[in-house]
């Protein structure tokens, strides 16, 4: 290690870490894994980028590029070099794109882009905090991705160094968009059938050339080191309205959902009995579930539709930007609400918190928890983008077993990929689901997710372990539990 160390500090501006307060540091995230790195790297400029890469293949050790460490499946932990790109932050806005570094925070890009009146859609809870790289990482959404789509959908262009220590722009490189291109085949029964997927390799969105930047998007930093994005920027929405609706039956808001849905919502949310109980209202005593739904245009016309077609009960309807702000702030500490209310002791680590499945096969979804709650003891807290299908689910239980966690994901995977659906929609896999991808796609598509992965990575140093594994990691690594 001390050699490796003496090459890195000999080719590299930037700084490099291996005391062991920076190894504890980096060794978590959000997520419920530990890994201890080797050392790590925050890197002043690209050229530290390709130094290290360069260092790492003949050294053989891994290079795992971490944003904000704000990922819930471990993403960013390895035991190899972090390379933290923390000093890539530079912000150029542009008339209809945004030319950012990964290491800028969201929240940190929502405030310039404010200034010009635009936004950049993408809207993850947690988008105060994490990384521009994370969410590209990832493929992040939020809950505007009903109408605005994932990152995946509102990026034009990617500056990358891969496994080789190459930079490539995309799809501005011809030669290399040509051969992502003449890798892709495509089997479409195994896609799932979701608006919203951050499993794998999203070799489907490759359509022409244009697209061959979306390869890296959702790719956890497997295939290469993003330094630069361009990014589609769009106008605020001149007028916005929510409407938070209580409904006794989770049947009957999931029967509206499926009718709002056709209307054109900017968001659809749901919240269900334990997190509502955390919101400073008073709801009906047999209220069982919430839905919050956005429209930000034809509010009057939307206003009259949704008033028609739903059976639950409107409390609230806001169209004040700073009442909007502070409902949505509900509905966002949603994941700091389900763990406040679960003792430290019976929370399950976050494993199945991001399936994703076809919006008509939402009751099945919920029958699915069901079956597992009743089979393994365990008791659900349930919230997200149902508008996407998109449910994240926290599990509670006293019997918390290695083995039983293990048990759980199996049969909760198998039966969301019965149903055409994705079991990660904007989390990504990680430690916690990249052994359930090969299940998940089958045979001609993971061959396809190989062919992609030794083009750009070669030697295998990107990250590994994540997307293209052999090892079973859900439940390993785990750093309590």
């Amino acid at each position: 290690m001390n050699s490796l160390k003496t090459v890195l500090s000999k080719a590299i501006q930037g700084q490099i870490h291996s005391e062991k307060e920076f190894q504890k540091f980096y060794s978590v995230d959000a997520s419920s894994y530990q890994i201890i790195p080797k050392m790590i790297v925050i890197p002043k400029n690209e050229k530290d980028i390709i130094n290290t890469i360069k260092i790492a293949k003949k050294f053989k050790t891994t290079v795992t590029v971490r944003g904000a460490g704000t990922g819930l499946v471990g993403s960013a932990l390895n035991n190899g070099i972090i390379l933290d790109m923390k000093n890539f932050d530079s912000i150029k806005i542009f008339k209809n794109h945004a030319t950012v570094g990964p290491g800028t925070i969201k929240g940190k890009l929502d405030k310039k882009l404010e200034e010009k009146k635009k936004i950049f859609p993408p809207n993850p809870s947690i988008g105060s905090f994490c990384s521009v790289g994370g969410m590209l990482g990832n493929n992040s959404s939020g809950s505007r991705s009903l109408k605005y789509g994932s990152v995946i959908d509102n990026v034009i262009e990617i500056t990358v160094i891969d496994g080789n220590g190459k930079k490539i722009i995309l799809p501005k490189d011809k030669k290399i968009s040509n051969k992502i291109q003449s890798k892709i085949s495509v089997d479409e029964k195994q896609f799932p059938n979701v608006s919203k997927n951050s499993s794998g390799y999203r070799i489907d969105k490759i359509k022409s050339g244009k697209d061959t930047h979306k390869i890296i998007i959702g790719s956890e930093g497997t295939l290469g080191i993003i330094t630069s994005a361009k990014l589609k920027i769009k106008d605020i929405p001149k007028k916005r309205i929510l409407f938070v609706i209580e409904y006794s039956s989770v049947k009957n808001a999931i029967n509206d959902c499926i009718k709002i849905n056709n209307t054109n919502p900017s968001a659809i949310e749901f919240v269900d009995h334990t997190t509502l109980k955390q919101i400073n209202y008073i709801f009906q005593k047999n209220t069982e579930c919430l839905l919050f739904v956005e429209y930000d245009e034809k509010i009057t016309l939307n206003e009259r539709k949704i008033k028609s077609i739903i059976s639950g009960n409107i409390v609230k309807k806001l169209t004040k930007k700073q009442d909007i702000h502070q409902w949505w702030k509900y509905r966002d500490s949603s994941l700091f609400y389900s763990l406040k209310s679960i003792k430290k002791e019976n929370r399950i680590p976050h494993i199945i918190e991001d399936a994703a499945v076809p919006i008509e096969k939402l009751p099945k979804l919920f029958l699915i928890l069901k079956k597992i709650n009743k089979k393994f003891q365990t008791k659900s807290v349930i919230y997200g983008h149902i508008g996407n299908g998109n449910l994240h689910v926290r599990l509670i239980s006293k019997r918390r077993k290695m083995s039983t966690i293990k048990k759980i994901a199996m049969e909760y995977f198998d039966e969301i990929i019965k149903i055409g659906g994705t079991i990660t929609a904007e989390h990504g896999d990680g430690l916690a689901r990249s052994e359930f991808i090969k299940k998940q796609y089958g045979k001609t598509n993971y061959e396809t997710f190989k062919e992609i992965k030794k083009l750009f990575d070669p030697k295998m140093i990107l990250n590994p372990g994540k997307i293209m594994t052999k090892k079973s990691t859900v439940i390993r690594n785990f750093e309590k539990i």
